[in-house]
C-alpha cells in the first residue's frame, strides 16, 4: 500500500464526523438488469423541494460507464477505465449535458510510493487540476492545485500531510489558498467494536475562527452502527444505522442546537434498497 491520492489525507475523520449526517428525508433504491446494468433511484426531500436523481451503470471488464440524470434534466455521463495499459492507472472521462463546457477528463495513477491525480478541462481555455501525495502507508505529504488556463491565476492550491500507525491518524491541511488550517485526528479505541474516535480543529486566518469538532462512532452489534458529533458552535447530532438486510441501510439521524434549544431539531431519515 502506498500513500494513496491526496484526497485521501485526513479522509478517515472527515468520514467519521460527516458520512450519513443527513438532516433530508432520502429514499435510494438500486435494481439490476439481466445484462448486469445496475440502476439506482434517489429521491431526497429537501425542505419543500424534492429532488430526484436515477443512475444508470455498466461494468464490462476494466471498463465502467456511468449515465445520471437528476431533476434538472442534467445528464452526467462518466467513463471509467481502469488499469488499462499500466497497472494502477485509471482514466476518467466525464461530462455534463447541456453544459458545453463540463467535460474533463482525468487520469489517476497510483504507485507504492506516490498517488498521482491530473484532471483537464475539454475547453478552448481549460481548468488544469494538478494533485500528488507521495510516501508511505505511514507517511505522506501532498499538494493540489488547479490553474485557470484563461486567466493565468490559480484558483487553488492546497497541501497536507498524514501520519499512521497501527491505530492512529493524524492529518494537517492548508487549504483554501493558504487561508484555513485544519489538524485532525482519528483513533481506533476497539477493532472488535469499531469504535473510534476523531476530532478536527479548523482555523481562518482571514476571520480568525476557529471550529472544533468532536466525533465517535460504535458498532452496537455487527448489524447496528451509532454515530455522534459534537462542535464549539454548539451543533450536536447523532445517528443510528441499521443494516437490516445485506447491503441494505436505515438511517435515522438527529440534530440540534444547544445554543438555541428554542429552535426545532432537525430530523433525517435515509433508506438504501439494494437486492
Amino acid at each position: 500500500m502506498g500513500p494513496g491520492l491526496y484526497s485521501d489525507i485526513g479522509k478517515k475523520t472527515r468520514d467519521l464526523l460527516n458520512r450519513d449526517f443527513l438532516t433530508d428525508q432520502k429514499f435510494t433504491i438500486t435494481t439490476y438488469t439481466a445484462n448486469g446494468v445496475a440502476i439506482t433511484a434517489t429521491g431526497t426531500k429537501k425542505n419543500d423541494f424534492i429532488l430526484g436523481e436515477v443512475q444508470s451503470q455498466l461494468k464490462n471488464k476494466n471498463v465502467t460507464v456511468d449515465v445520471k440524470v437528476n431533476s434538472e434534466s442534467n445528464v452526467l455521463t462518466t467513463f471509467t477505465a481502469d488499469d488499462i495499459g499500466t497497472p494502477g492507472l485509471k482514466t476518467i472521462l466525464s461530462f455534463v449535458v447541456p453544459d458545453q463546457r463540463s467535460g474533463k477528463v482525468e487520469l489517476q495513477y497510483l504507485h507504492d510510493y506516490a498517488g498521482i491525480s491530473t484532471s483537464l478541462g475539454l475547453t478552448a481555455n481549460p481548468v488544469i487540476n494538478f494533485s500528488g501525495a507521495v510516501g508511505t502507508n505511514m507517511f505522506a505529504v501532498g499538494a493540489d492545485v488547479s490553474l485557470d488556463t484563461a486567466t493565468g491565476i490559480f484558483t487553488k492550491y492546497n497541501a497536507g500531510l498524514s501520519i499512521t500507525n497501527a491505530d492512529l491518524i493524524a492529518s494537517f491541511n492548508l487549504n483554501n489558498k493558504g487561508d484555513l488550517l485544519s489538524a485532525s485526528y482519528y483513533h481506533v479505541v476497539s477493532p472488535l467494536t469499531n469504535t473510534s474516535v476523531g476530532a478536527e480543529l479548523t482555523h481562518s486566518f482571514s476571520t480568525h475562527e476557529n471550529t472544533v469538532t468532536f466525533g465517535t462512532q460504535h458498532s452496537l452489534d455487527p448489524l447496528t452502527m451509532f454515530k455522534a458529533r459534537f462542535n464549539n458552535n454548539g451543533k450536536a447530532s447523532a445517528l443510528l444505522q441499521h443494516q437490516w438486510r445485506p447491503k441494505s441501510f436505515l438511517t435515522l439521524c438527529a440534530e440540534v442546537d444547544t445554543k438555541a434549544i428554542e429552535k426545532s431539531s432537525k430530523v433525517g431519515l435515509s433508506l438504501l434498497l439494494k437486492p
